[in-house]
């Protein structure tokens, strides 16, 4: 207990023993080091005071402090708190969560295996695809395709997907067997856009190019995230992924959608592809589903996938598993995080207060350096540039911003030009408001400096 009264300088001091996710000297130079959190706000131990508009990594969908949850995680581990989950094994709270999740994000999706997180899903899905192709007899069908500046987790494999190559350049050899297309940015398309043709089609076509070029029996599956988060929240043009459907369906090759960001309510509906009236092979799922109050993912797999893995003899066995699947704490969490969602009707809320979102960052363009502003519900981006006729992209400018924010009491992501917006879903019109008028401070702050 006498570590909780420390001094901001003393963990400071100790934090220097910490080994921090994507480690870097300039980018911990100045760690806030978070006490304590209620709704959307977060507290500092030094006692400052944030919105927190990115939800953590995108992910604490119901907001900071919410008892029941904790309530949820004690019941459990007083009870027990993890048990074996291998085959021959199970727990209450993982069959349940099971149960509630089957046809829950897309009516050909009721089979579910549990992770502990984003990366472990995606993971999960890449070895899913293969196996399903050698169950039926295609076992060269093993390549994956991604979408440049998609990230799907650091892992080997995963990072192999991630289509940013910052991540790939002190880690190489990346894995054999994973390439990348075109995505599908309207801003900013980097593929060949034939006259006449859409950026969906464009970027459809690209998928379908590469399938060809490749060779059909090469490829095991697609993965897409149904809005790039970590890419600069890129939203497709509304005819992309019904075309990306048809052609996987054509050369069979799986669709396997990257939901871990947009799960759970983030767009404005429970799951992205739902607007596109599509249905992926594969989802993989992790951030939303507890809020970020214990760790949990997993992915789901459609009827024909499943039958090929429940139908299985021993020399063909689906022989993959993590210790902490179907982790009986984390899958009681889960259970009261969507029930949280559903009662309070935090979906809804999300699909509002974006719009509150969007329409408040499209004012800033009062602001030459402001261009183009996009999102789906709560998940909104700002993108920065050095003027409207060249839209350059302004990464200086828009990490200025960044800086200037944080010392004025918000805190979002910098990618590149892009300022990224995912508050949890329980921000209300007024907290949205503060949003938009701290973020026009640090604008106009920045502008009128010498720097700026």
């Amino acid at each position: 207990m006498a570590d909780i009264l420390l001094d901001h300088d003393t963990l400071l001091e100790r934090d220097k023993k910490l080994l921090h996710p994507q480690q870097h000297p300039a980018s911990h130079s100045d760690p806030l080091i978070i006490d304590s959190g209620e709704g959307v706000w977060i507290k500092t131990v030094d006692g400052r005071k944030f919105l927190d508009g990115l939800a953590g990594l995108w992910n604490v969908n119901v907001g900071f402090g919410r008892k029941e949850l904790a309530d949820a995680a004690h019941a459990q581990m007083v009870k027990i708190a993890y048990s074996n989950n291998y085959a021959g094994m199970s727990n209450v709270p993982a069959i349940e969560l099971a149960n509630k999740l089957a046809g829950f994000a897309y009516p050909s999706l009721n089979t579910t295996y549990f992770t502990a997180g984003g990366g472990e899903a995606n993971e999960s899905a890449f070895k899913t695809a293969r196996y399903y192709w050698k169950r039926r007899g295609m076992p060269t069908k093993v390549k994956i395709i991604a979408r440049i500046d998609a990230y799907h987790g650091l892992t080997m494999a995963t990072m192999s997907a991630t289509g940013m190559s910052k991540f790939w350049t002190m880690f190489e050899p990346r894995v054999p067997d994973f390439l990348h297309i075109p995505a599908p940015n309207p801003y900013r398309y980097k593929g060949d856009q034939r006259p006449g043709e859409s950026v969906g089609q464009a970027a459809a076509r690209a998928l379908e190019e590469a399938i060809l070029r490749e060779g059909p029996e090469t490829v095991a599956a697609l993965i897409a995230e149904p809005v790039q988060g970590a890419g600069g929240v890129i939203v497709p043009p509304e005819d992309y992924f019904p075309l990306v459907r048809e052609i996987c369906d054509r050369h069979q090759v799986l669709l396997i959608a990257d939901e871990v960001i947009t799960g759970f309510g983030r767009t404005g509906e429970w799951f992205a592809l739902n607007r596109y009236g599509i249905e992926p092979d594969i989802l993989s799922f992790a951030k939303g589903v507890t809020s970020g109050y214990v760790p949990l993912g997993g992915i789901q797999v459609s009827d024909r996938i499943r039958e090929e893995i429940f139908t299985a003899n021993p020399q063909n066995a689906w022989l993959h598993g993590f210790t902490y699947s179907g982790h009986a704490t984390a899958c009681a969490v889960g259970l009261k995080n969507i029930e949280i969602i559903e009662r309070e009707g935090l979906v809804d809320n999300a699909a509002r207060m974006g719009e509150q979102l969007r329409t408040g960052l499209e004012t800033l363009k009062e602001f030459p350096n402001v261009d183009n502003v996009r999102g789906l519900g709560l998940l909104c981006g700002i993108e920065f540039v050095k003027d409207r006729d060249s839209r350059e992209p302004d990464d200086d400018f828009c990490a200025q911003i960044w800086k200037a924010s944080r010392a004025k009491g918000l805190l979002v992501r910098n990618i590149g030009a892009t300022l990224a917006f995912s508050p949890p879903l329980v921000i209300s019109a007024d907290e949205v408001d503060y949003v938009v008028n701290t973020l026009r401070e640090a604008i106009a702050e920045v502008t009128a400096s010498p720097a700026g």
